[in-house]
């Protein structure tokens, strides 16, 4: 998740009082809550008192006087920094204390009593789940509300999340990010103001290998199948001629598991795709379709005069990555504090390992960069559960008197349609040599100084190996 402060506000107190300056506090680059420095401070406080000054980032000192406008300035940036911090560290970032603080805010901010209403979620496959919850219901007590409406069973609901979309007009889903536990989900997608976002309900994980977990029940049988045949419509993965006429066959026999049988053997089974963006892969400012999945980022481009192409990066060959946020300035070249800027541009780099003690950063250019990040990072984080000998399969927190709220009316996964013939105009896609031996990668360096955030994640699930194994 990426956090940052671009702009502050000067604001009047309450009853006539003083002015005093909001730091306006964004999660992928859209306003999540507007906090005072000393409620930032508390929270400091409070992180200090339940886990100890020495885990703790640095914290912007108090000042005995106002603040000039450049240390205005200087104090946003330490604080955009030390949210960012607290947000990467592992302790820090998943404790209560800091994910309630940003609710609260985030409901503040936004001024949405605490009621309770309906909430549209949607399957993959476009059906409509309405849920009652509370305004100030986190992510968790939303998702357990879409599975007690669908009857899913409680040990799955870690096998699903809710996903922030937005809703094209050829009716596909662009992904903007999976819902946190910092947010409240009702208040996140209302106060975008825009009928075109919905929360769309989707299997997170990657490993197919965990479909056998969900299929053994019928809700999670259907749920897998609805999105399945939706990706496929899509053109998410990747399917022949005949593969599409056994999977029509499968269909109409209402053969669910052997459909999903089959889907797992196909091309980007289960994988997330991207809007197109660019990237300077093999030369720059090529224009790439991004797709994640089966532990890696696949590519798809088209070079000049040739036919479309595909180059795979495996996470375990990445030693680490960053997402950089840059924004232009505006007319004239300078920024005055307060003052907004122009839209942000965000990349995702990693730097990864091309062949044996050769390492080579690969940038995208893409609004969806945060949430590539996310993916990697859920990539990594599962690899890491798995090589541990751990499972995904979790329980999550009862909401009421220690179960789950059951409706009297549950309401089920209704069965997609048949799939249509495949589009004739859909290209084969040739796999590019996986040692990358005919394209070049342009090393971007460091980080341009323009930059105004930029988060490196390290990655534990990087493997060293020799060119015999790329």
């Amino acid at each position: 998740m990426h956090f940052s402060i671009p702009e502050t506000e000067s604001r009047s107190g309450d009853s006539g009082g003083s002015a005093y300056v909001a730091y306006n506090i964004h999660v992928n680059g859209v306003l999540h809550c507007r906090v005072r420095y000393s409620q930032l401070l508390g929270l400091h406080e409070q992180l200090r008192k339940e886990y100890g000054a020495n885990v703790l980032p640095a914290f912007p000192p108090k000042k005995l006087f106002s603040l000039t406008p450049a240390e205005v300035e200087q104090r946003r940036e330490q604080l955009e920094k030390y949210m960012q911090a607290v947000r990467q560290d592992p302790l820090l970032g998943s404790s209560e204390t800091f994910n309630s603080f940003l609710r609260r805010a985030q409901q503040e901010t936004q001024q949405v009593p605490t009621e309770e209403v309906s909430l549209e979620v949607l399957l993959s496959n476009g059906q409509k789940v309405l849920v009652s919850v509370l305004t100030s219901d986190q992510t968790e007590d939303v998702l357990e509300a879409v599975a007690a409406k669908l009857d899913l069973p409680d040990d799955l609901i870690g096998y699903f999340s809710l996903f922030l979309v937005r809703e094209k007009e050829d009716g596909a889903f662009s992904f903007v990010r999976k819902l946190q536990e910092f947010e409240l989900p009702y208040v996140s997608v209302t106060s975008l103001r825009n009928q075109e976002y919905k929360i769309v309900l989707r299997k997170s994980y990657w490993d197919s290998a965990y479909d056998d977990d969900v299929m053994e029940n019928r809700v999670g049988l259907n749920l897998l199948y609805a999105q399945t045949v939706s990706d496929i419509e899509r053109g998410w993965i990747l399917v022949t001629k005949e593969q599409h006429r056994q999977l029509k066959s499968l269909q109409e026999k209402v053969s669910k598991k052997e459909f999903l049988r089959l889907a797992q053997t196909l091309r980007h089974y289960g994988y997330l795709r991207f809007d197109a963006c660019v990237a300077d892969f093999p030369e720059k400012d090529c224009p790439v379709v991004v797709s994640a999945g089966n532990s890696e980022l696949s590519l798809q481009l088209r070079l000049p005069g040739q036919q479309l192409r595909e180059g795979s990066f495996r996470v375990t060959r990445m030693r680490c990555w960053r997402v950089t946020s840059s924004v232009p300035l505006p007319s004239g070249g300078t920024s005055s504090p307060g003052r907004s800027r122009g839209e942000v541009r965000l990349e995702l780099a990693f730097e990864y390992l091309m062949s044996k003690d050769r390492l080579q950063w690969v940038t995208i250019t893409s609004p969806q960069a945060i949430m590539m990040s996310i993916c990697l990072q859920s990539m990594v984080d599962e690899l890491m559960v798995k090589k541990s000998g751990g499972s995904i399969r979790k329980m999550l927190r009862r909401r009421v008197g220690g179960s789950l709220k059951r409706s009297d009316s549950q309401q089920a996964v209704k069965s997609p349609p048949l799939l249509e013939s495949p589009d004739a105009s859909r290209e084969s896609i040739v796999k590019l040599s996986s040692k990358l031996s005919a394209v070049s990668l342009r090393g971007i360096g460091s980080p341009s100084t323009d930059a105004s955030a930029s988060d490196v994640h390290g990655n534990f699930a990087f493997e060293g190996i020799g060119d015999e194994d790329l």
